[in-house]
């Protein structure tokens, strides 16, 4: 935990983030890096507005028809998250967050300022910014991504963690082509879904996603890396996944907008070579009944900074709290489209 400020100061600047919608300047928020926001297990400020009723959930319910379009190709998209204020809040906060000092990045699990493998481009990539400032801490309480969540995990959840991503005009690097659980298999069983919530508008000029439709069928696939040739992933693949992959999808989206996808969908961004950033944060959230995996895990060196996943046990602790509780909140509500769980076997 950071030490610029402690004990009742610390929470008196809660308080006071909390009493006021406005984001605060950029000298103002040094202030609230002074704690763990992890130690805050709902939301610190009123960014956004709660559901008190079952039926104030409705709005932001998604379609059976979204439901089963995810279930099909592995992805939705073009789902409101953010207002353009919200948008505006989180970028000033991001301002911050890509010029921290090395104490400050210590809240962070993974913090590269560029994660790029060539020379000519910058990816910022970094994990953990939920719990450094109060508009990335309270978005994984946005009502319309955890309905959203609800929905296409099928049950109650927890934040696994979140990420951002910077790409840069006229130089922003790649994010080769990959599917999620490839990297998380220190934890178990496979029951974990990403949003991917845009900063700025994404286009196929400045870097957007991309998808391939029913990619999230093809099995648990080798990591053929993350950061260098985009196309790595095309070795492996076999003739008629190869097929697929030639009618890959843009998820061209709107600031403010998200898309969904499975764990084993297959994703990947190329280059922004654009006049205009290409701004991304992500939710990683897993069921709520999730355990940790990492006896014998390959790449234990990479989870130096995470907190502690012991073999499994529930992953419950502060750091993994619960997001959502659908069943409870949700009871009086019957007619609500979820995914069918054998979504997640694989």
């Amino acid at each position: 935990m950071l030490v610029m400020a402690t004990g009742n100061v610390a929470l008196q600047e809660l308080n006071d983030i909390s009493n006021n919608c406005k984001p605060r300047k950029m000298k103002e928020l040094t202030s609230v890096l002074a704690f763990d926001l992890a130690d805050y297990n709902s939301p610190v400020s009123n960014l956004f507005h709660q559901p008190t009723t079952p039926e104030e959930w409705k709005q932001y319910m998604l379609s059976e028809e979204q439901v089963n379009s995810f279930q099909e190709n592995g992805f939705i998209s073009g789902i409101r998250i953010l207002t353009n204020e919200q948008v505006d809040q989180l970028n000033e906060e991001l301002v911050k967050l890509q010029n921290l000092s090395p104490e400050e990045k210590k809240l962070f699990y993974h913090y590269e300022s560029n994660e790029s493998v060539d020379p000519q481009k910058v990816l910022f990539h970094a994990i953990g910014g939920w719990r450094v400032t109060p508009g990335f801490h309270d978005l994984i309480w946005s009502p319309a991504y955890r309905m959203a969540a609800y929905q296409l995990l099928g049950q109650s959840f927890r934040l696994f963690h979140d990420q951002l991503f910077c790409k840069p005009a006229k130089h922003g690097g790649v994010v080769a082509w990959h599917q999620d659980f490839s990297y998380w298999t220190f934890t178990k069983p496979m029951h974990h879904l990403t949003c991917w919530i845009g900063l700025d508008e994404a286009t196929t000029e400045n870097g957007c996603l991309y998808y391939i439709r029913g990619s999230h069928k093809w099995g648990l696939l080798p990591i053929t890396g993350l950061t260098g040739d985009m196309d790595a992933v095309t070795q492996i693949l076999t003739e008629e996944q190869k097929e697929a992959f030639d009618k890959k999808v843009a998820n061209e989206l709107p600031k403010g907008h998200a898309s969904f996808h499975h764990p084993l969908t297959m994703h990947g961004s190329y280059a922004n070579y654009s006049d205009r950033p290409r701004r991304a944060v992500v939710i990683n959230a897993m069921a709520s009944d999730t355990l940790g995996n990492t006896a014998g895990y390959e790449r234990l060196d990479a989870l130096h900074s995470f907190p502690s996943m012991p073999q499994d046990q529930v992953l419950d602790s502060k750091f993994f709290p619960l997001l959502f509780e659908g069943d409870k909140e949700l009871e009086s509500l019957t007619d609500i489209p979820k995914v069918n769980s054998k979504l997640y076997k694989h």
